[in-house]
C-alpha cells in the first residue's frame, strides 16, 4: 500500500528533470501522472470483484507482480511514450492491490473490532506515503536521477512476492458467497468504461476546459454507464448487486470517501503549488513544509482504528469532518506572501481531519456489507477515492488557475477553501444520517 501510493506523490519531485532527459513537455509530463491514476480508477471496482471470486491472496499476488514489472519497464524506458504505457501497466497492479490489500484485512480479522484495529494501521502505513513523497523523491532524483523513483520499487516488490504467501492466509469460510458465482465479464467491462471515460473527461477538463475531447469523453462515460446498469440488471450474479446501492450506510460511506479525496487531494495539490511556484521554494523545503499536514494523518489513523472498533465509525468521521472543514478554510487566510504560520493551521486541519477519516470511512463501507462481498465494498470505497482525487485536483485547479498570476492564483485557493469546507460538512450531515453502528445487511 505504502508503495502504490508513493508512487502517486513521488513523482512530482521527478518531473521537471524526465522532462529535460527524455524532451517532452508539459502534456506528456501530465500522462506520466495521470495514466498511473486513470488506470487505478477505471479498474479498481473490477480489482475488488475479481478478489471476491478468485481470492483476494491470489489477486495481491497478481498485482504485485504486475507493480513490479511495470515499475522495471519505467525505470528503464527510452521515451515518453514508453513510459506512459509502463505508467499505465503500474495502475493497472496498483488497482489489483488497493482492494486486494483492504480485503485480505477483512478474511484475516473476521470481528468487527479486531478488523477496525487492523485498518488503523493500514491507513497509518498508506498516510506515510504523503510526506515520504517528496522527501524521498527529492534525495533520490538528487543522487541517482529521477530512473531510481522507479527502481526503487523492485526489490521491496520482491520481498513482499516472497513474504505475502508465506504470511497471508486464505480466506474465513463464508458460506460459497461470491466464488461460486458466475463472472459478470460484461459489467467488468462496462465499469471500467465508464469509470476510465470519466476520469479522463475530468482530467482533460481541468487542463483545457470545456473542449472537443471532454464532450466525447463525457458522451462515452454516460453510454458505458447506461451499459453496465442495463448489464447488471440482466446478469444472473451482477458484479454491483443493485441492492447494495440501496443501503444507506454503504452510499453514505463511499459519498464521505469521495468528498474526502475530492477536498483532501486538491488541497495539497494548491498547497505544493503555493509554496513552490508562488512563494518560490525549491521542491524539497516545500515538501518539508508539508509534512506538519501529513504527521497527524499517519499517527491517527491507528488511533481511529481504536475509536471505530469501540463505538464504531460515525463518531471519527463527524469529528474529522467538522475538523478537516476548520482547517480547509483557514486557506482564505492566505496571501500570495504570508509567512508559513498562516498557512500552518490548514495543513494541520487538513491532516487531523484526514487521520479521523480513512480507516472509519473504509470500516464503514466494509460493515455495510455481507462477509463475502468484502473485495467488491473496498473496490467501490477506492474507486470513490480515486475518483474524488482525480475530481479534486481538476477542480480544485481549475478555481485557482495557474500560479504565474499570485494574486488570481490565491483568489482561487479562498474559492477552493470556501467549497472544500462546504464539502466536508455536508459530508458530516450525511454521515451522521446515513452511516450507523449496526449489523451487516443481508444484500441479495
Amino acid at each position: 500500500m505504502f508503495l502504490v501510493l508513493l508512487d502517486v506523490t513521488i513523482i512530482n519531485v521527478a518531473l521537471p528533470t524526465i522532462g529535460r532527459q527524455l524532451s517532452t513537455g508539459a502534456s506528456g509530463l501530465q500522462w506520466v501522472v495521470d495514466a498511473y491514476t486513470m488506470a487505478i480508477a477505471s479498474l479498481l471496482l473490477a480489482g475488488g470483484v475479481l478478489g471476491d471470486r478468485l481470492g483476494h491472496r491470489r489477486i495481491v499476488m497478481i498485482g504485485l507482480t504486475g507493480f513490479g514489472l511495470a515499475s522495471a519497464v519505467c525505470g528503464l524506458a527510452a521515451g515518453p511514450a514508453m513510459l506512459i504505457g509502463a505508467r499505465a501497466v503500474q495502475g493497472g497492479g496498483a488497482a489489483l492491490l488497493l482492494p486486494g490489500s483492504i480485503a485480505v484485512i477483512a478474511d484475516a480479522y473476521p470481528e468487527a473490532a479486531a478488523r477496525a484495529r487492523a485498518l488503523g494501521v493500514w491507513a497509518a502505513v498508506s498516510a506515510l506515503s504523503l510526506p515520504a513523497g517528496p522527501l524521498v523523491g527529492g534525495l533520490l532524483v538528487t543522487a541517482w536521477g529521477w530512473r531510481s523513483v522507479f527502481l526503487l520499487n523492485l526489490p521491496i516488490v520482491a520481498v513482499a512476492l516472497v513474504a505475502v504467501p508465506r504470511l497471508v492466509g486464505g480466506p474465513h469460510p463464508v458460506g460459497g458467497g461470491a466464488r461460486g458465482r458466475s463472472p459478470d465479464l460484461a459489467g467488468l467491462i462496462a465499469a471500467a468504461a465508464t469509470l476510465g471515460a470519466l476520469v479522463f473527461a475530468v482530467i482533460t477538463a481541468g487542463r483545457t476546459g470545456l473542449s472537443a475531447e471532454v464532450l466525447a469523453a463525457a458522451v462515452v462515460a454516460v453510454l458505458a454507464g447506461a451499459g453496465f446498469v442495463a448489464a447488471e440488471r440482466r446478469a444472473r450474479d451482477p458484479m454491483l448487486p443493485p441492492g447494495l446501492l440501496r443501503v444507506p450506510a454503504f452510499t453514505g460511506a463511499n459519498a464521505v470517501a469521495l468528498a474526502m479525496n475530492v477536498v483532501g487531494n486538491g488541497t495539497i495539490y494548491l498547497t505544493t503549488l503555493y509554496l513552490q511556484d508562488v512563494q518560490g521554494r525549491g521542491p524539497l523545503p516545500a515538501g518539508l513544509l508539508m509534512v506538519p499536514g501529513f504527521v497527524p494523518l499517519a499517527a491517527l489513523s491507528p488511533i481511529t482504528g481504536r475509536i471505530t472498533a469501540r463505538l464504531g465509525p460515525r463518531p471519527p468521521m463527524i469529528a474529522g469532518l467538522v475538523l478537516g472543514a476548520a482547517g480547509v478554510a483557514g486557506l482564505t487566510l492566505v496571501g500570495p506572501s504570508s509567512p508559513y504560520p498562516v498557512l500552518l493551521p490548514a495543513l494541520l486541519g487538513l491532516g487531523l481531519g484526514l487521520g479521523l477519516l480513512t480507516a472509519a470511512v473504509v470500516a464503514a463501507a466494509i460493515a455495510a456489507v455481507p462477509p463475502d462481498r468484502s473485495g467488491l465494498a473496498s473496490g467501490v470505497n477506492n474507486t470513490a477515492r480515486q475518483t474524488g482525487t482525480a475530481l479534486g485536483v481538476a477542480v480544485f485547479g481549475a478555481l485557482a488557475g495557474t500560479p504565474e498570476h499570485p494574486v488570481r492564483f490565491v483568489a482561487g485557493m479562498h474559492r477552493a477553501g470556501v467549497l472544500g469546507a462546504a464539502l466536508w460538512l455536508a459530508g458530516a450531515a450525511v454521515t451522521a444520517v446515513t452511516v450507523r453502528r449496526s449489523a451487516r445487511p443481508t444484500v441479495e
